[in-house]
């Protein structure tokens, strides 16, 4: 096949593809964001899982382990807390308190990265939604994000503005 000939089928093709591409898919870019549980200790395994359930809820955004890393994660022998700085960069302390009060530690992790992708503490008491935190029963073992959740973090990476406080150190307590 001749060089022209190759070279306009290939921007038909292009075309093609971009054409059948809807909108909403083109405009939605998905924001790989690094974590670096390197100091989470005990609860580097929770980290992990509660970013995997992340990954699997939602599609503007990936986590991955690495660095240099957008947020941290430190363990510690306080309350379990969370600094954004902005969507998607912050710290978050793994506190052993509530692991020793009977808490959930995937649950707490993937809590705690909700305020991470913008979302804010909302104490309904259900244990449903992951953002209820320590109002839910220290029987919630439940650390997947409700459709609602779900659909905010998408907003957030597609440009919305969050929820979250950010440069709020924000305590479920």
């Amino acid at each position: 096949m001749p060089r022209p000939l190759r070279l306009a089928l290939s921007l038909v093709l292009t075309l093609a593809f971009l054409l059948a591409t809807s909108p909403a898919q083109a405009a939605s870019l998905v924001r790989v964001l690094r974590y670096d549980a390197g100091r989470a200790a005990e609860f580097r395994g929770a980290v992990d899982q509660a970013a995997q359930i992340w990954n699997a809820s939602v599609t503007n955004v990936r986590l991955v382990a690495g660095t240099p890393a957008h947020f941290v994660v430190v363990a510690d022998n306080g309350w379990p807390r969370a600094l954004p700085t902005s969507l998607g960069r912050g710290t978050i302390w793994m506190g052993r308190q509530a692991t020793s009060q009977g808490y959930h530690p995937v649950r707490i992790a993937a809590h705690e990265i909700g305020h991470i992708l913008g979302l804010p503490d909302r104490r309904t008491g259900l244990c449903s939604d992951l953002m209820s935190g320590s109002s839910a029963p220290v029987s919630c073992t439940n650390a997947y994000p409700s459709a609602a959740e779900r659909a905010e973090v998408d907003r957030n990476f597609a440009g919305s503005t969050p929820l979250v406080e950010f440069g709020r150190l924000h305590v479920d307590r």
